[in-house]
């Protein structure tokens, strides 16, 4: 990690901190007006590793899913990299009576899951990548249900848009989110005081060269993601100091280990 700690210190985006923000828009103006003060306010984040995030150009970030209050931290980051971030979501957020209507005006992409319009999210993330935007997907799919909050395995979305565009795929950890809401542990609460410390890190690229310029086929496709998600752990690692484990969770698995002991 080398571009130090954050502490809500503007100036100290990193060397670059000339370099002028993107436009960010009506909508998107909106989300910063909310969350920039709320996270000054409530958090002390720590944010390593932008010089990693690239400035320019199309790029497909891929962070690890700890809680339902991550994709709060991770657009914060991303928007302290210069960059403005577009995030493939869950269609019902989308739904949300005026959260929906923000965050939609901010060009964030719907996701449809098990319907046809599912392909739709896929278009519209490869064509932001063309345009040159910034695109977060979350290759887990969900919130992790490893144990010890490591990262699942993952779903090929990610490399598929990668190796379409050839765009750069920056992993990027994050811890803490989870101290603020514990998901999937019952009755959701929030817990904001005292104030929790944040962690985010950007890892270099990953490396998908033995990839590019073959067919995508659906092995391909899954070992490329495999390769991913291998980088996403080993950044988590580094930012928990903890080595991970050697195979991720796999939630499909688990669950049909347990549907197998309920019908014995």
């Amino acid at each position: 990690m080398t571009d130090g700690a954050f502490d809500h210190q503007e100036a100290a985006v990193d060397s670059r901190g000339d370099d002028p923000r993107p436009p960010r828009g009506f909508w998107f103006g909106i989300i910063v007006a909310i969350v920039k003060p709320f996270m000054i306010v409530f958090t002390k984040c720590r944010f390593t590793g932008r010089e990693n995030m690239p400035r320019h150009g199309g790029v497909v970030y891929v962070p690890n899913h700890l809680s339902h209050f991550d994709p709060v931290l991770l657009g914060y980051f991303i928007w302290e990299c210069r960059r403005i971030p577009r995030f493939l979501g869950k269609a019902s957020v989308f739904k949300i009576p005026v959260l929906g209507s923000i965050i939609s005006g901010a060009g964030q992409i719907p996701v449809y899951r098990d319907s046809a319009q599912a392909v739709d999210a896929f278009r519209d993330a490869v064509a932001a990548v063309e345009r040159g935007e910034c695109v977060g997907v979350y290759p887990e799919g969900t919130i992790t249900r490893d144990p010890e909050m490591w990262p699942m395995t993952g779903k090929t979305g990610a490399a598929r848009i990668a190796l379409m565009t050839g765009c750069p795929v920056i992993p990027v950890a994050n811890w803490g989110a989870q101290d603020i809401i514990k998901s999937y542990t019952g009755k959701i609460r929030i817990r904001l005081l005292p104030r929790k410390t944040l962690l985010v890190h950007a890892g270099t690229p990953v490396d998908l060269s033995a990839f590019q310029g073959k067919p995508l086929t659906n092995q391909l496709l899954h070992e490329a993601t495999e390769v991913i998600m291998a980088r996403v752990a080993e950044t988590l690692g580094e930012l928990r100091g903890e080595t991970p484990p050697k195979e991720l969770y796999d939630l499909r698995k688990a669950r049909r280990e347990a549907e197998g002991e309920e019908k014995a």
